[in-house]
């Protein structure tokens, strides 16, 4: 495991944790862009649920690199759902926010196999 996997993974987990409990907390600010893109409120809890556990597999995924996998697949899955689902609600200028969340689970992902 080299430094720069750790680091990313590290940055990856601390944004999407930090997404999961906007969520959770029904910020404004993320509550007023879920009701915008027509996500029913009572999928809210999943979606910030589903976050936080991607996260927190990320960093057990330092120490059990198969759930790594695993969190990584499925916070992947998770943004590239939410850039759907931004487009489908015609916010295309929106579309990044979903990918800046993404990326450095990608990254985390691609340094964690070339280790």
């Amino acid at each position: 495991m080299s430094v720069a996997h750790t680091v990313v993974t590290l940055l990856a987990a601390a944004m999407a944790g930090y997404s999961g409990v906007v969520v959770l907390t029904r910020a404004e600010w993320i509550t007023k862009a879920l009701t915008d893109y027509r996500v029913p409120s009572s999928w809210w809890p999943w979606l910030g649920a589903a976050k936080t556990a991607g996260a927190v597999g990320l960093l057990v995924g330092l120490f059990v690199p198969v759930v790594g996998v695993a969190a990584g697949t499925g916070l992947v899955l998770y943004f590239a759902g939410a850039v759907v689902t931004v487009a489908r609600a015609r916010w295309y200028a929106h579309i990044p926010f979903p990918l800046v969340y993404a990326a450095p689970v990608v990254a985390a992902m691609t340094l964690g196999a070339l280790a």
